[in-house]
């Protein structure tokens, strides 16, 4: 399969979608930052003197989404009609596990929005968090899944964040961690 942000001659382009039907699109993305237990306890307990960490973090995640054609050269500037940033400490790993899920109607994809929404939230935490722990570690951001537009319905196949390899999946290309379940998603969350 061709990529297709390059065009005949291999100069960068934009992708024309003007053509693509219109369709309701959805993209899941999640990501995690390690940190030290005291860092945690700090985000935890509310007195960081920064202010509500976790609170600024779903805030900075939703705003990404929107500006994502702002940040990555080619993507299109799109109107999402839903972008929810969920954020959960884990205490076990001493760790906060961020998803994103954003959605248009449109003929492009939301992924890079869902992305975006989730690096852009981990790094915030990471800003507001540095002061007392710059050993923090953003990991496992990847796609969850997709849907909707010609290729449909994909969903990733591995265990849990900081798990997805490169290459673990691609849409369209009849990989075999394109599927349909649910439930293995919905697992996935209760991690």
């Amino acid at each position: 399969m061709p990529l297709t942000h390059f065009d005949e001659k291999g100069a960068a382009h934009m992708v024309d979608v003007g053509e693509k039907a219109l369709t309701k699109r959805r993209a899941v993305a999640e990501g995690s930052i390690r940190m030290e237990p005291s860092t945690l306890a700090l985000i935890l307990s509310g007195e960081h003197r920064k202010g509500d960490v976790l609170g600024v973090a779903r805030i900075a995640g939703i705003m990404g989404a929107k500006r994502t054609a702002d940040l990555v050269p080619l993507c299109h500037p799109l109107s999402l009609t839903r972008v929810a940033v969920e954020l959960e400490p884990r205490a076990e790993t001493s760790s906060v596990y961020c998803s994103a899920t954003v959605e248009t109607r449109g003929s492009t994809g939301v992924e890079m929005e869902a992305l975006c929404a989730v690096q852009i939230s981990l790094l915030t935490i990471y800003d507001m968090c540095k002061a007392v722990d710059r050993g923090m570690r953003i990991e496992g951001v990847c796609l969850l899944e997709k849907d909707g537009g010609k290729s449909g319905r994909w969903v990733r196949d591995v265990a849990s964040a900081g798990d997805c390899e490169p290459g673990a999946g691609d849409p369209g290309t009849g990989d075999p961690a394109r599927v349909d379940s649910d439930e293995r998603l919905a697992s996935r969350r209760q991690r």
